[in-house]
């Protein structure tokens, strides 16, 4: 079953939403409304989507800040990881699958640029969060950073298939999504070698 992933620029800042929706039932998965949520409200409405979960990518404000207005005004549950958010009615572990209509969504758990972060696997794209953008990938220097967990989670993205297209969390690179075969090709980050130089890069280490 294809899903339809709508990508939605959060206003003021290089952020982006998500909504995932099930074209056979109309239901769907809104993900890190940002700190302005009225556009992707907006397209819910449009689209008349009934959102079943809002779910979020990790911890940070800039993803997290609008859920409570998403989640009064759609009666959808919360969805995240319990490293990074706690109190959400869905707690993810890593391989936990949502059910989105007749979609099932596979969460990966990508610890790295916080602990908690993951990334929603669909048939065929993957939405990534802070942890791979186009052409680079999410900082590991703040609290609760882990710069080698972070490595390892770029490498598991990286092994999915070529094709994957792929979802980031910020507006950072030369487009807005890319594919998994463009990274390997264009991210410096996914060309490392070994962990060393993964760090050297991403730390000056």
């Amino acid at each position: 079953m294809a899903a339809e992933i709508l990508q939605i620029p959060v206003p003021g800042t290089d952020n982006f939403s998500y909504l995932v929706i099930c074209q056979t039932t109309g239901k769907g998965m809104a993900i890190d409304p940002g700190r302005d949520p009225e556009p992707l409200l907006a397209t819910i409405r449009e689209r008349k989507v009934q959102l079943v979960i809002l779910a979020n990518t990790h911890g940070h404000q800039d993803h997290i800040a609008g859920n409570r207005k998403v989640l009064e005004a759609s009666g959808a549950v919360l969805a995240a990881h319990p490293a990074d958010i706690s109190g959400a009615d869905l707690l993810f572990e890593d391989g936990s699958s949502l059910s989105v209509g007749d979609l099932h969504i596979e969460v990966l758990h990508t610890p790295g640029h916080t602990p908690g972060s993951v990334c929603f696997h669909l048939p065929g794209a993957v939405i990534t969060g802070d942890t791979l953008f186009v052409t680079r990938c999410g900082r590991a220097d703040f609290p609760g950073s882990d710069p080698a967990a972070l490595y390892n989670s770029l490498l598991r993205l990286a092994s999915l298939p070529s094709d994957t297209r792929v979802f980031p969390g910020h507006d950072y690179g030369p487009h807005p999504h890319s594919t998994i075969a463009f990274e390997q090709q264009h991210n410096p980050y996914l060309q490392c070698p070994d962990l060393e130089s993964f760090l050297k890069l991403r730390m000056g280490a």
